[in-house]
């Protein structure tokens, strides 16, 4: 992880929705939760122009974030954020606490790699389906890893790149893999180009092979 990301934030003891309301409102702050670890959950606000500009960096969503509430800062990752449905606007932010020496379960961002270069795309007009653009995983907070890379320069067409396929880093496993190999889902695939069926490339085969 090469970034460090700091937030400020504040105790706020005033709950419910109108309080939420006049801070978004009047304050141009956030409402957050903070929970998890030994401690009990706590409502906090945060500035919004902070946070949007911190949300800027795809990092920020599966890095490590020192929280630092009234002076005294907390280890957290993102768990949820809440959006305006019409405006630009963060409404409410969940945070987790985290301990260095404690697994967590959160979910990283799949990077796709090669995709105009890919053999099923460039030679045999194939068409890339993301099946997932995220992977959930467990590791300590050290070992967290900003995104995971998916290299799509050999894939075919009709070849199907599932969780076992993907190459994760030292320390890092994949809670659906954890579950068993039936939980072994596909991430991409590369499908046939229109119009062309499997009775076509049968045949195809067969005159190259009778050749």
């Amino acid at each position: 992880m090469s970034e460090d990301f700091v937030l400020n934030a504040t105790s706020r003891g005033d709950k419910g929705k109108g309080a939420s309301r006049r801070l978004r409102r009047n304050d141009g702050q956030v409402p957050a939760i903070v929970y998890g670890g030994k401690k009990n959950p706590a409502s906090i606000s945060l500035s919004h122009k902070d946070l949007v500009k911190q949300l800027e960096n795809e990092a920020f969503y599966s890095h490590i974030i020192s929280l630092v509430i009234d002076d005294k800062a907390e280890d957290v990752i993102l768990k949820d954020l809440q959006r305006h449905p019409a405006k630009p606007q963060i409404v409410h932010a969940d945070f987790m606490r985290v301990s260095k020496t404690k697994k967590l379960n959160t979910s990283v961002p799949l990077h796709f790699l090669n995709e105009d270069t890919c053999k099923g795309v460039k030679l045999q007009g194939g068409k890339i389906v993301h099946n997932m653009v995220q992977l959930e995983i467990t590791c300590l907070p050290g070992d967290l890893p900003e995104f995971i890379e998916v290299d799509l320069a050999e894939v075919e067409v009709g070849q199907v790149l599932h969780i076992s396929d993907l190459k994760l880093p030292k320390g890092v496993t994949s809670v659906e893999l954890s579950h068993g190999a039936d939980h072994d889902q596909p991430v991409v695939a590369v499908n046939k180009p229109k119009g062309v069926s499997d009775d076509a490339d049968e045949d195809a085969e067969g005159e190259a092979d009778s050749e």
